[in-house]
Parts: C-alpha cells; structure tokens; sequence
C-alpha cells in the first residue's frame, strides 16, 4: 500500500466548509440566470446578500432564515456594509452611486425604512463602505477617490437631533485615485487607494500619507487591533505591497518595517475540508510565489486574511509566518466575522468557511456524520494528532468509534491508515511526551484553542517543602483561607483546568515562590493578617450600623429632651450673638449655619426612620400602614415647613392615632359578631358608640369647617404658593423630601386646614374636602413635589376635581412667571412664541412646556393647540385633554391632526400607545361619533336603533372613529364600542 503524504506539524489549522448554502441560494432565486448576488457582508446576526435586480436579502445566521428584504429602485445593489455595533442598520450602495441607509426597527418589531439616500456619489461607482466602530457614521468611497462621510440621525436618537443637524454629509477628503479599501478604528480613517495608503485623524482632521513609496494597482491596507493581553500597546496597520511583501505601520502613520512572504509562499497549499471534495496534499513544493494582496482583512486574532484569483490567504503578520493557503478560485469578494468568512464568487456563488484548529474540525466532522471525510482529514494530519494539543479532543475512544464507522470492505486503505494513526498514540494519562513530562512533573497546564500552552506552577515541590518550613507552615494557614469566601472571586481571570483553590492560594503564596521574584505590594504579609483585618472590618461595620440604628428609633422622650437641649443651646448662641457691631459681622456666618443644621436635624432623622420604614415589604404592600408612616413624617415635615397654627395642631393630632388605632380594633371585635349574653361585649359596644359617637360631631364640625374654607379656594391664585425652598437643603436630603412628599400627594395623606392629617381614601372626609386638602398641600409643598408624577396622579386620581387641576397649572404658572416663554406672551404672536419654544427644546417629558401650552391656548384657542402636535410625546394627548377640558371638540381637533400628521401605515401603532388604560379607548369614540356629526335625529329613531341609511351620512372626524374600531380589543370593549357607535347611528 502506498503510503499517503502527511502534512507537516508545523499547520495547525484548516479552512473547512461544514454548511453548503447552495440551498439558501435557490430558496432565494439567486443561482439564476436572471439573479445572482454581487455583494456580501456579514455581522454577528445577519449575512447580507445584495441582488442585480436591486434586491438585499438579510438572513439570520442563526438557523439561515430569511428574515428581511429590501428593494432598491436606483439599480443593482453593488456594495453593502452591515452596522457591527447596532445590527440595526444597514448601508447599501447602488449601481448608480446612491447610497442608502436602513433603519431594520427589529427591537420595536417595526418595519424598516429609508432614514437617509445620499446622492453625493450619484453618477459614479461606490467602491468601498466602512461602519464607524462607535458612533452611527458611514464612510464611503469611489472610483474617482472622493470620500465622504454620513452622518446617521435616527428615532433612537430623537427627533430633535435630526432637526438641527443642516449637513449629514461631509466631504473627508478626494484622492489621487480609486479607493480600494477603507477600514476604521479608534478615530482613525485608512483610505488605501491604487498608489498609496492614507491615515486621516477625522476628530482633528489631520492627513498623513504612509510611506514614501508609491505603487500601481490594487492594494489593500487594515487596522490591526491591539490584543487584549496587551496593556497600553496601540493598534498596528498592515499595508500591502507588491512581491507580496507587507509594511507594518505604527498607529501613527510610520513605516516600522516590511515583511516579506513571497519564499514563505513557496509551500504547497492545504486542502479546504468540504463534503462536497476530496481532500488531497502534494508534498512538492511550489515556486515562490509574488503576489498583489486587493485586500486585507483583520481575522479573529492575531490572523490577517487576503485572497487573489488563486487562492486564500492567512498570514501572522507579526512574527511573519504563513497560517495557511488554500486553492479556492474564482473569488470576488470575501466578508470575515471573527473566524468564518463568506466567499463570494464570480458565478455569484456564496461558501461559507471557517478557520478551525485540525482536531476542533474533526471533532466537529465526527458529530455531523461526515466519518469518511473525518478520517481522510485525520490521516493527513496525523503530526497534529498525535500532539497533546488535539489528543485533548480526540482521545482513544473517539478515534476507535471513528474506525469502527468505517466499512472495512469498500475502506480498507483508510481503515488501516487509521489503525496506524491509532497505534502511534498512547493513552492520554501516560507521559507521552518529554515535554509535557518535564511540564507536569512541576506545573499543571492547558492548552488554548490557538495552540499556546498556559502554564500554572503548582504549590511547590517536596524539595521546597522540605528546604523552607516557613513555607509549610503558611500553607497551613492558607488551607484555613478556604473557609471563607474570597473577595477575588468576581476579579480573577478564568484559567482553564485549574480549581479554583489553586488560584486563591496562589495569589496569597509568598514572593520567594512566585517567577522572577517580583514583590507584590498589595498583598497582605502573611494570611494572619488578613483574617486579623477582616475582624476588624466587620467590627467596625457592625458598630457603625448600630449607631446609625439607635439614631433612627431614638424614643420620643429622649428625642424631647434633645430637642430641649437644641433649643437651649439655640438661645445661648442668640445671646452670645448679641455682641458689639464689629464682633457680631465676625459671627454672622456661624448664625446662619448653625440654626439651620438644628433646624433640620429632627427632620433628616425622620425622613431616614420613614424611609426605612417603606422600605419593609410589611409596610410597603399595606396601604393603611404606608399612610400611618407617611402620617408620622407629615407631623415633623409641617413642624419644620409648615405654619405654626398647623405645626401645633398636628403635634396634637399625633397623639390621637393611638386612640385611633385601639377604636379600630373595637370595631373589628363588635364585626365579628358578639353574643348578647357577653357583658363584657356589651361593654365594648357601649365604648364604641360614646366613641363614634364623638367622631361624628367631629366629622360634622370638620365638613363645615372645610366647606366654609371651599368658598375661599375657588380660585387657584387666591393663596401664594411655596415654590422654592425656605432654607438651603443639600441635595441628598432634598432628593428624600421629594419623594415622600410626592408620595404623601399620592397617597392622599394631606394636611386639614386645622393641621390635623387624615386619609382622604378611607371615608373619613367628603371627596370635596379630600380635593380642597389636596389644593392646600399643593401650595404649601410644592416646591418639594415632583411635578411630573403629580400631573400623573392629577389625570388618573383627580380627573374629576377642575380644582386640582388648576391649582396645579396654577403653581406652574407661578413658577414660571419669569421665563422668556411667560414674557413674550404678553407682545408676540403666536409663530414667534411656538419658534422660541421649539429653540428653548428639546423638553422631553418636563412640565414646563405643559404651563406654556396653557398660556397658549388661553390667549389664541383652538389654532394655538393643532401646532403643537409637534411637541409630541412631550405633550401628549392626555395633557391636551386636561387643557380644553371644558371644549372637547377642541382635544378632538387636536387629536385628528396628530394622528394624521403620521404615515398610515404608523397610525394604528400610535393610536395603540396612546390608549392607557382601556376606558381611554371609549371615551374618544364617544367624543368622535358625537362631535361634528349629524343631527341625531337623522340617525337614530325613537327607540335609540340607527336608522336606514344613516351610514351614509358623514361624520367629520371618520378616519378616527375607523382606526379606533379597528384596533384590537378584548370582546367586552368591542361590545361597548358597538354600542356606542350605534347609539349614534353610525354603523360603519
């Protein structure tokens, strides 16, 4: 038998097609005559396939789906580049050089569109396009050595990005002739046309040409990342050069030195592992071969990949070896995601590669079935076999399975070619080699899938043992360390094959044991020491917290008598303030600091206690108890913010919830039902009704109180509002008065005009009384109110109360009273104000604009709100709705020409995040059926049914009522939106 040539041990690696997409191909009519594909790209998610009929098919890799296609009316698609940063957009070049760029909307699930059609190029032929690697920017360049960049404004972005950027499109630079390649990094350009190579720094705009040197012909040029090993060392650039040579280049433009591979070039190519084929070697040598490399491209790490018409190439630039070369004709283009490339052929044909080490291929052969083909490849690489590399991999048992697939009558010359391979091999667990015997007789390692070994020294030998008991005694006391968790867990690197123990006691070995015997600084002396300092740590944690802890529930009566000891200290500075001129100017500082760090102390500490307090899930799912909570801190907030009438009775209202609290367990008792018999129930039945007794004449006396206090409030303005804060608060404490402030507002836990707090939720006040609190909290709070979750609690709590409302646009007029918006008002028209708004943006969801929309539709009306649908969504149509509560038809107006401001293919989707909740839904259709409609007497008979023919009237607002009818709903909602349209006679 004649023995088949072997490749060297020197190749570790193959090119190998494991997936044939000539199937995609027919599914996508791209094997046709008429259709075939003439561009390629691919990303992490998508391969992009541009068509001669103008056609972008973008396919999932995952599962090869086709998921979108794009069509393009300005002729064939001639180049495509795929966003790698946010797969969610494309670029696409034209044969008549317009570029288009895709927004693909797959987060939103949306369709795509055309966000920006350039036509800088229109006329000529784009030859490259290059993705910005961190911001949405697309370089293109063309046949004439114009390059220019586009500046990508999207939704993600808002709108108002989009609104003021005037030039998309600038003009980098035009070079002395055709781009060849274009590749970007770290804001840096590499513009390789057919003479020379040029780095452009496009934040400072500066140019520099590489080399001194000029060449003919098609020569590509790419960045070279830094690895991620490798500290601060910057990028490289590799530039071809004729004679397949290379320069490497520094990040700043100069020539380092110039590789040369034309002799490296001179072995016999490697077979490219495919189903389809037959691999086969020829050991002969080839003649040195002098190559022009069209293109460079970065493959996964360390590679840098070409081609030429004859085959494929991949070299290690920077120790100026040749990976491989392969014999692959006809190639067009080739598009390279980390180790798979996509080929595009002349004939339009589209293979699918991938760079794997010889033993992950065979692994992967093995498990598809491909057993033939697995063991051609293992006999040609049996010198990367028997490494100890691949046995790791492939062990025994795996290639014995492999022979055992085999049919030992029709492949008998490989069954015995791999029996041989077989008998070459030696257990894995037996020193097969020398030079992982002299590596595990002292350290432990593993292999990575690039073929470099890492070596992790063990402990220590016996010797070290025997020659330094310090050591021994230190290894002790690490084996001690395993019981409690180490900090370095989240830190340290992931090491293959290695415990995690093994790392831990590494890190805390001694410096005599450690390579090169470099000192680490920051470990601690001796693992005693550590644990000595973790005790201290945790001490002093827990000393702290508990201070902290005794501070928050300090007892009433030791919180008096600090107070008393505050205000005494409070009055001997007074006193002591009182000195002559000249001393008392020298003290004025302290009397305004000291006073107030007093004054707020008692309230920090309840805003921490109450914040503490809501933070218990007890507390935070029951209503009743989070309003007692927030009751206890409105006490201490009026005492400090609030008038002195409300501060006394509110210290006096704190005193009853005791009272409260026993009435309502009372209550409960006589519920469950006493017996008459029980004297002792007869009893609490009489203390109850004393008690409610008691409370109802209160009740009474508190409703005539609050209804005499409603005439004085029917107007917002009649009472000032707080609107800044009466000292200066730091941020963090203002930031907590916020919050609970807002969630006393939401909570509806306000203070009575007497200063004592109630519940407006639990019956205890009329729902007029619960509106006028709500009036009064407002103007006293409302500088520590978050406004926009007020406006919200407004719309959905106090729809029904135009008091609230108005106090609320009340106190944002007051705070907005000197605004540029507020002055103009008084002398401009209305285009001018809508221009200064649209300057003074973008707003966002503030409230703000929600006060200058008021002031707007006060002044002008209706023609004031159909302008600002171009405020939207910082204005939504529930904050319009608020405005003309009391002239619906207005809202009407204004909702109609928002949603047709829209593409219909978008109003529905629109519509749908309006309508929140679902009662939203009925309420504008009964506005839409019932405002400028027909006669109702022309529609609809005696009985309330539609009469004949009333769908041929016409409804002025008609595409509205449609769109609300036709989107989805439950079946009750459908029911009732019937119901309604019938009632009105409108049976479309």
């Amino acid at each position: 038998m004649a023995s088949a040539p072997i490749i060297p041990d020197s190749y570790s690696h193959v090119l190998a097609e494991l997936e044939c997409l000539d199937p995609l191909l027919s599914a996508l009519r791209l094997d046709s005559g008429r259709l075939k594909c003439t561009c390629i790209d691919v990303s992490k998610r998508w391969l992009a396939l541009g068509s001669s009929g103008g056609g972008l098919n973008l396919i999932q890799k995952d599962g090869w789906k086709q998921r979108l296609f794009l069509t393009h009316k300005e002729g064939a698609v001639s180049r495509v580049a795929c966003c790698l940063h946010d797969e969610d957009y494309v670029a696409v070049a034209t044969s008549q050089g317009l570029v288009v760029v895709w927004e693909l909307n797959q987060e939103r699930r949306g369709k795509p569109e055309r966000i920006y059609v350039s036509s800088e190029h229109k006329g000529r032929k784009v030859t490259a396009l290059r993705w910005d690697t961190a911001a949405l920017r697309v370089f293109v360049g063309d046949h004439v050595g114009k390059v220019s960049a586009i500046k990508i404004n999207t939704s993600k972005q808002g709108k108002a990005a989009a609104t003021f950027v005037m030039f998309p499109v600038q003009i980098i630079t035009t070079v002395d002739s055709r781009v060849v390649q274009l590749d970007y990094l770290d804001g840096r350009l590499l513009i390789s046309s057919l003479t020379r190579t040029y780095l452009c720094d496009t934040e400072r705009e500066k140019f520099w040409k590489i080399g001194n040197k000029e060449r003919d012909g098609e020569f590509g040029a790419c960045f070279f990342p830094a690895g991620k090993n490798s500290g601060n060392q910057q990028p490289l650039i590799y530039c071809a050069r004729p004679g397949s040579r290379m320069w490497e280049v520094n990040f700043d433009g100069e020539v380092q030195s110039t590789h040369q591979f034309k002799q490296l070039l001179s072995s016999p190519p490697l077979p490219v592992v495919s189903p389809s084929l037959d691999p086969h070697y020829t050991s002969s040598s080839c003649s040195p071969q002098s190559l022009s490399f069209p293109k460079l491209l970065y493959l996964t790490e360390h590679c840098v990949m070409t081609w030429t018409e004859r085959g494929i190439y991949i070299f290690l630039p920077q120790s100026v070896q040749v990976l491989l070369w392969s014999e692959v004709k006809d190639i067009q283009d080739i598009a390279v995601y980390k180790s798979e490339l996509f080929c595009l052929h002349t004939n339009g044909k589209v293979v699918h590669l991938s760079l794997l080490l010889v033993d992950r291929c065979i692994e992967r052969l093995i498990r598809r079935g491909f057993w033939t083909l697995a063991a051609r490849v293992c006999c040609l690489f049996q010198n990367a076999i028997i490494s100890c590399r691949a046995r790791k991999n492939l062990p025994l048992e795996r290639l014995e399975h492999l022979k055992s697939q085999l049919d030992a009558s029709t492949q008998q010359d490989l069954t015995l070619q791999l029996e041989e391979l077989i008998s070459k091999l030696e257990p894995l667990d037996s020193a097969c080699s020398s030079r992982r015997s002299s590596i595990s007789s002292h350290e432990s390692f593993s292999v990575l899938d690039s073929g470099i070994y890492r070596v992790i020294s063990r402990r220590g030998s016996q010797s070290d043992e025997d020659s330094n008991s310090l050591h021994s005694q230190t290894f002790s006391e690490d084996e001690r360390l395993k019981e409690f968790p180490a900090h370095q867990e989240d830190e340290q690197v992931e090491l293959d094959n290695v415990s995690h123990t093994s790392v831990t006691v590494e890190a805390d070995r001694n410096e005599t044991f450690l390579p090169f015997s470099i000192p680490l600084s920051f470990r601690s002396p001796s693992p005693l020491v550590s644990l000595q300092a973790v005790k201290e740590s945790v001490s002093s944690f827990v000393r702290k917290t508990t201070e902290k802890i005794g501070t928050l529930h300090i007892s009433p009566d030791a919180r008096g008598r600090q107070e008393a000891k505050d205000d005494e200290q409070l009055q001997e500075l007074n006193v002591n303030l009182e000195a002559p001129p000249q001393e008392k100017k020298e003290l004025e500082p302290q009397s305004c600091q000291l006073p107030e760090e007093n004054h707020l102390r008692d309230l920090k500490a309840a805003t921490a206690e109450a914040i503490a307090k809501l933070q218990d899930p007890l507390v935070l799912l029951e209503p009743q108890c989070m309003r007692r909570v927030l009751q206890e801190w409105l006490v201490c907030l009026e005492e400090k913010f609030g008038s002195k009438e409300h501060s006394a009775s509110a210290v006096k209202n704190h005193k009853t919830v005791c009272a409260e609290e026993q009435s309502a367990v009372l209550q409960e008792n006589l519920r469950l039902g006493p017996t008459a018999g029980d004297p002792k129930d007869k009893e609490w039945h009489s203390i109850l009704e004393n008690y409610t007794e008691k409370e109802n004449a209160e009740e009474t006396r508190v409703s005539k109180a609050m209804s005499e206090n409603s005439t004085d409030c029917k107007g917002p303005l009649d009472c000032g509002f707080q609107v800044s804060p009466p000292c200066v608060l730091e941020p963090d404490v203002q930031k907590d008065l916020v919050e609970l402030t807002t969630l006393c507002f939401e909570m509806s836990v306000f203070s009575c005009g007497s200063g004592d707090a109630e519940e407006s939720s639990d019956g205890s006040l009329p729902l007029a009384a619960s509106w006028t609190l709500g009036c009064r909290f407002m103007r006293s709070y409302f500088f520590l109110l978050d406004l926009k979750r007020l406006k919200q609690c407004i719309i959905t709590i106090h729809a029904n109360s135009p008091n609230v409302w108005e106090t609320y646009i009340a106190g944002l007029k007051e705070l907005t009273c000197h605004s540029p918006v507020a002055l103009a008002m008084e002398n401009e028209d209305m285009l001018k104000i809508l221009k200064l708004l649209h300057d003074l943006g973008p707003w966002d969801d503030s409230p703000l604009l929600l006060v200058h929309a008021q002031r707007l539709y006060e002044k002008f009306g209706e023609t004031a709100l159909r302008p600002l649908i171009k405020f939207h969504p910082s204005l939504l149509p529930s904050d319009i709705k608020q405005l003309c509560r009391n002239d619906p038809a207005h809202f009407l107006a204004y909702l109609d020409s928002l949603v047709k401001s829209k593409p219909e293919d978008k109003r529905s989707s629109l519509l749908r995040s309006l309508l929140q909740p679902e009662s939203v839904r009925l309420d504008w259709l009964h506005l839409a059926v019932s405002h400028d409609a027909p006669q109702r007497a022309n529609t609809v008979d005696a009985e309330g049914n539609p009469r004949p023919r009333s769908h041929l009237f016409t409804w002025g607002y008609s595409q509205l009522i449609l769109l609300l009818i036709k989107l989805p709903a439950n079946f009750v909602t459908k029911e009732k939106m019937t119901d309604i349209c019938k009632s009105h006679g409108n049976v479309a």
